[in-house]
């Protein structure tokens, strides 16, 4: 798979050289998405000019960091066809697109050898969105086999690593998205996330994520591994190198055409207003779910954000969550080939439910989400009612402390190989807005200093227990590794989600000169 993707991008470099030897292919690369979009419409720069330094620029990076699963070759026909909608807010702009998510005429085998050889018979509803839009999807990424693992490996094509330690992971879901992006072959890329997918990846490879509500955002032609569990939705959502780059890809996404390709959608379009509004927020603040410990950069990251937010007039109020960690125990993908070394361990994820259930007896009907042990539709309906009841209390506390938005830690930094399969506790800082809904993004913000590495010794954790060790020893190393928050918003306030991201970012920015 690795050959015959060198083999294609270079023979389509070879031709774009051909055409168009005088590109400035170093310049482009350097352009964030609205100044690139704005070249693109003035005509100062071409499609043509802006796909071939993308597909020369992924060669290079998925041959560092293995990435990605297929050249598009619909690209190159796309730009004979690209300039007649010049008025797309994305026009000219090549799109990565995480392998789950359907293309026409090619597979989503979701790293699993028996989906293979298996072609969509359409795209799914954000590819031809994002079409219509102009954008180019010119590639497809990596991602874990059966998408059981915020790690990234699978079988087929093999592991993808860090942009910037090829000793860590990228993180998963849509780890082969956050590489591409973060090594910068991608300015603009779309991934999923059910339990942190986006975000992971974004925290691990240091670029922004956004989750967006659930039911935002169409789900047709989006592959899951199992089809019916419906707890806890799985969401998709744009990733990029700045918070700017996200909204104009949700403004995009969220126009008519969706609409109507996918009714079920809500036809909110993107409130720029919100978006762009300058009021003091009322922030919500998080440093540790007391389940999970954060690590010292975690923590700091948090702490060092909270402090700017307030330098810039924004009032805080802490806030005291019960969270829980959820795990998925669907392997029925084993009986069709070969198990990727990182799940091998997910077989101890039940001892992780008993540390949970110790901890938190209350949620036991919530954990069974992900973990097929109901065994009648009463059963099923208790769920769900849980689920439904767990939402309302969050909401009514989350409005008892009249709060804008929620700032919290991300999981970071990125974990040395083979920890992601061992530790889904430590997702319990993602999978919980999953099953709220709530949309959540992350902004990378620092970097693991070598005081976060000397205070990383003292790590003992919130239980001093197995995981807590293991915790420890998967993010250690980790000096110089990008450090992100996470800012969270309540269910269709993802502009309101985003223009606090943007806050965080500019303040960071400003911090640095």
């Amino acid at each position: 798979k690795t050959e015959k993707f060198s083999t294609v991008a270079k023979l389509i470099i070879r031709v774009g050289r051909k055409r168009h030897p005088t590109t400035d292919s170093a310049f482009i690369l350097t352009l964030s998405l609205s100044e690139l979009t704005q070249q693109l419409k003035e005509g100062s720069l071409t499609p043509e000019d802006v796909l071939y330094s993308y597909m020369e620029k992924t060669l290079a990076v998925n041959k560092k960091l293995n990435c990605c699963t297929e050249i598009l070759l619909e690209s190159l026909d796309q730009l004979t066809t690209v300039g007649s909608n010049k008025d797309g807010l994305l026009y000219g702009v090549p799109v990565s697109i995480k392998e789950n998510i359907t293309f026409k005429n090619h597979d989503c085998s979701c790293g699993v050898v028996i989906n293979l050889d298996q072609p969509a018979e359409k795209d799914s509803v954000l590819v031809q969105v994002l079409k219509k839009q102009g954008a180019i999807p010119f590639v497809r990424t990596n991602l874990p086999q059966a998408l059981l693992n915020y790690d990234c490996s699978n079988p087929i094509y093999g592991q993808t690593v860090n942009p910037h330690n090829p000793q860590k992971t990228s993180g998963g879901s849509s780890g082969g998205e956050g590489a591409l992006i973060g090594g910068g072959g991608s300015l603009l890329g779309i991934g999923t996330d059910i339990g942190g997918s986006i975000r992971i990846p974004a925290s691990f490879c240091g670029i922004c994520g956004f989750k967006p509500t659930a039911g935002r955002l169409s789900l047709q032609g989006l592959r899951p591994i199992y089809r019916g569990q419906k707890s806890v939705p799985s969401s998709p959502g744009p990733m990029a190198r700045d918070v700017d780059s996200l909204a104009l890809c949700m403004q995009a996404l969220l126009c008519d055409h969706m609409f109507s390709l996918d009714p079920t959608v809500p036809p909110l379009p993107f409130n720029m207003e919100i978006y762009r509004s300058s009021r003091p927020l009322r922030i919500g603040y998080l440093e540790s779910d007391g389940y999970t410990h954060p690590s010292p950069s975690m923590a700091r990251g948090v702490r060092e954000v909270k402090a700017l937010l307030e330098q810039a007039g924004h009032t805080f109020s802490v806030s005291e969550q019960t969270v829980f960690s959820c795990a998925n125990d669907l392997f029925h993908f084993r009986e069709g080939g070969p198990v990727d070394p990182c799940l091998d361990i997910l077989e101890i994820l039940h001892l992780c439910l008993n540390r949970f259930f110790v901890t938190f007896p209350c949620a036991r009907n919530c954990i069974q989400t992900f973990c097929f042990i109901l065994r009648s539709v009463p059963e099923l309906w208790k769920q769900h009612a849980a689920v439904e009841d767990y939402i309302q209390e969050t909401i009514a506390h989350w409005r008892s402390c009249n709060i804008d938005v929620l700032l919290c830690p991300v999981i970071g930094p990125a974990y040395n190989f083979l920890y992601c399969g061992k530790l889904s506790t430590a997702v319990s800082y993602t999978i919980l807005y999953n099953l709220l809904t709530f949309p959540a993004g992350v902004v990378t913000v620092s970097t693991v200093t070598t005081k976060d590495e000397e205070e990383l010794k003292h790590y003992k954790g919130c239980y001093q227990d197995m995981w807590d060790k293991l915790f420890k020893e998967a993010v250690s190393g980790g000096e110089g590794l990008p450090v992100a928050v996470q800012c969270v918003a309540l269910p269709w306030q993802d502009e309101l989600c985003l223009r606090f991201m943007k806050e965080v970012e500019q303040l960071v920015k400003e911090s640095k000169k």
